[in-house]
């Protein structure tokens, strides 16, 4: 199974040792996950992450040591620009981007984590952000938000850490804490939702990561998929958790921009851009009003376009002639 998800064309992948694997499993899972991660990297997968155990499982820290403070060291070759010189360097865990923190309910479990991977990987996690060219970027983390706590601890959790990466709405175990029982319209997660997607965006965290779709067999489990994702997608989230790969297809294109909206955003690019040039700072498309909030909007999609594989030279060359009204 292992082997099987490197032939995935996704942008994350999470290795679990939390849930699906039982107690005793744990030390043969951590082991698998490490070999794993000590193949070349597989060509259509963007990040690869481990989902540990919670902190106050008492399992967190074995996991971390076997993935991290275990890890192998690896010799690559690194070339310094500024010399035009090559040197090899050793580094640690060099495949793995993510850590995954299940149960999060305080800033304290994502300050334990930080003080590990700081230790584990000080060349990875120096008192800069930004990496220098010989230095790899800090392992990510991405915290799942499970509990009545963890909610009404949101804004303390979004600045606990310079590596938290984004949010993960674990619906299952939400539902347990509040005794909740999940429903086809998923009304009783709006506000644990909404609440989730905008403290994301208000600490400006990059991913922000929506329930887990339990059905996924058939027509029929596609279809509530890719209700869920736009769903999802409308309340201001980026991605979703998949649980098998018939979903991958599915959520892929229901959280990149359609060729439409993308069409769209140039027109409205190209024309702000004219406008301001005019010292116009709103104008008129297609009948509707266009100003800062929505030219802002169509700068983001086709952003977001970029990055999901357009090819935006040629959609700019097509609207090039695009003009503010």
């Amino acid at each position: 199974m292992l082997d099987k998800s490197r032939s995935l064309n996704v942008d994350c992948i999470a290795y679990d040792l939390e849930d699906s694997v039982t107690p005793s499993k744990k030390a043969e899972a951590r082991s698998n996950i490490k070999a794993l991660l000590n193949q070349p990297r597989a060509a259509g997968i963007r990040e690869q992450a481990v989902r540990i155990n919670g902190v106050d499982s008492g399992a967190a820290l074995d996991d971390l040591t076997e993935i991290v403070r275990n890890a192998p060291l690896v010799e690559i070759s690194v070339v310094v620009h500024i010399s035009l010189m090559g040197r090899n360097q050793k580094l640690k865990a060099p495949n793995l981007d993510t850590i995954v923190i299940p149960k999060v309910n305080s800033a304290s479990d994502l300050h334990f984590v930080t003080d590990v991977i700081r230790h584990a990987l000080p060349h990875r996690h120096s008192s800069t952000l930004t990496p220098t060219l010989t230095q790899q970027a800090p392992i990510k983390i991405l915290a799942l938000i499970e509990s009545a706590k963890a909610l009404s601890s949101l804004s303390s959790i979004c600045t606990s850490t310079p590596y938290l990466s984004g949010l993960i709405f674990a619906a299952e175990d939400f539902a347990l804490d509040l005794s909740m029982t999940r429903t086809p319209s998923l009304s009783e997660f709006l506000y644990a939702r909404s609440a989730i997607a905008t403290a994301c965006r208000a600490h400006n965290l990059p991913s922000t990561i929506d329930l887990v779709c339990t059905a996924y067999k058939g027509e029929d489990g596609l279809q509530t998929l890719e209700e869920e994702c736009v769903g999802g997608k409308g309340l201001g989230f980026n991605g979703k958790q998949l649980i098998h790969p018939s979903q991958v297809e599915v959520a892929q294109r229901a959280f990149s921009p359609s060729e439409e909206e993308v069409a769209w955003a140039m027109r409205v690019v190209i024309g702000d851009e004219k406008a301001d040039q005019e010292g116009r700072g709103a104008w008129t498309l297609d009948d509707k009003m266009i100003d800062a909030p929505v030219a802002g909007k169509a700068r983001a999609i086709v952003k977001k376009a970029e990055a999901c594989g357009f090819d935006i030279e040629k959609i700019r060359e097509r609207w090039k002639d695009q003009l503010p009204r």
